[in-house]
């Protein structure tokens, strides 16, 4: 919230199952806008959120791929400024009617030149509120898939557009991995994204797991909704091999809940951890941890699992360094080595290693 009060763009760096779409709603909520926004006028103030998933298929075009995929990003972000401003009543009528008119032009995606000049039609479409006093945030979700699908001329754009309002304007981003990895390891070109990418070279967030206090309201709700209790000493046990990952947290607590409606007594040990995570939930969730971090990143968590040594070079040194911002490993100064986190993964892990 810092960043969006001075309006500077911030790129939020979290591996999967840590609670992103949680932080979303969060972050998106009017109520808590008001609380961490003070001194601001947060009805001038929108935060737009941009999925990937709501891009719909391009059509067979014999034209410049590149154009046209840039118009579909353009569109996107349009309709959803479109629907967070709807229906308007902050524009005169002659100016709604306008925009609405801007609005329709940029959704004829077939016509050639509406693709090359999308740009143009987005940025009338933003004028018209900026210039009303509001702030804009455009929040891009899984933000690996925008870069490999839009072209770099896009980015470049948003950097334009950036730079001409940039009082008012500003963007978050959401990813499982750093924006310059992600450019290297997509063979992306540095040097034309580099503009872009300078955006949030100052404001880059780490999303862990949940503090204690977070995750036992997690808890909490979870236990709400399915009605139940579990004792002190099960939320413990449930804190403590979880690390307060969202997914893990989630998926360990149903199953805790059926497991006491089935068994009058649990022992909460090493052996119910193993059988914890050898059901198909948990197994899900640590599957989608895996799944997010970089071949290097998964090098080092199995050898570490092995207790084994890996090659010491910059890109692990890098791929350590990731997974203890990421929270996956810390250094026991006992045993002088490194050791996974939460126990849950580590147990997984160790399955999935000697399964290979």
């Amino acid at each position: 919230m810092c960043c969006w009060q001075a309006s500077e763009s911030c790129a939020t760096v979290g591996v999967g199952s840590v609670g992103k779409s949680n932080l979303i709603q969060h972050l998106t909520d009017p109520e808590v806008q008001a609380h961490y926004l003070v001194g601001h006028d947060v009805t001038k103030f929108r935060a737009i959120l941009i999925d990937p998933n709501m891009l719909g298929v391009l059509p067979a075009h014999n034209g410049d791929r590149d154009a046209l995929q840039a118009w579909a990003g353009y569109e996107l972000m349009m309709h959803r400024l479109y629907l967070a401003f709807h229906p308007f009543d902050m524009l005169s009528p002659q100016d709604a009617r306008a925009f609405f008119e801007t609005y329709q032009a940029l959704q004829d995606g077939t016509n050639p030149l509406f693709a090359y000049i999308g740009i143009r039609y987005f940025e009338l479409g933003l004028r018209f509120f900026l210039q009303q006093g509001f702030k804009l945030v455009y929040m891009f979700d899984e933000f690996e898939e925008l870069l490999q699908r839009f072209p770099v001329q896009f980015f470049q754009s948003l950097r334009g557009l950036r730079d001409q309002y940039k009082s008012q304007l500003c963007y978050f981003t959401f990813s499982r991995t750093p924006l310059p990895v992600l450019v290297k390891q997509y063979g992306l070109p540095a040097d034309k994204l580099e503009p872009f990418l300078e955006l949030f070279t100052d404001n880059v967030i780490y999303v862990g797991p949940y503090n204690d206090h977070d995750a036992r309201r997690m808890i909490q709700r979870l236990l709400e909704r399915r009605q139940s209790q579990l004792p002190e000493v099960s939320v413990d046990f449930l804190l403590a091999i979880t690390g307060g990952f969202a997914g893990l947290l989630r998926a360990v607590c149903l199953l805790l809940i059926d497991y006491q409606r089935q068994y009058t007594s649990l022992k909460f040990d090493d052996e119910m951890m193993v059988y914890l995570a050898s059901q198909p939930t948990v197994q899900a969730e640590c599957t989608t941890i895996w799944n997010s971090l970089s071949n290097a990143e998964q090098a080092i968590l199995k050898s570490v699992s092995q207790v084994s040594e890996y090659v010491h070079d910059r890109e692990s040194a890098d791929a350590v360094a990731l997974l203890l911002r990421k929270q996956l490993v810390r250094f026991d100064r006992e045993k002088k080595r490194l050791e996974i986190q939460p126990p849950l993964f580590a147990v997984f892990l160790g399955s999935l290693v000697n399964l290979q």
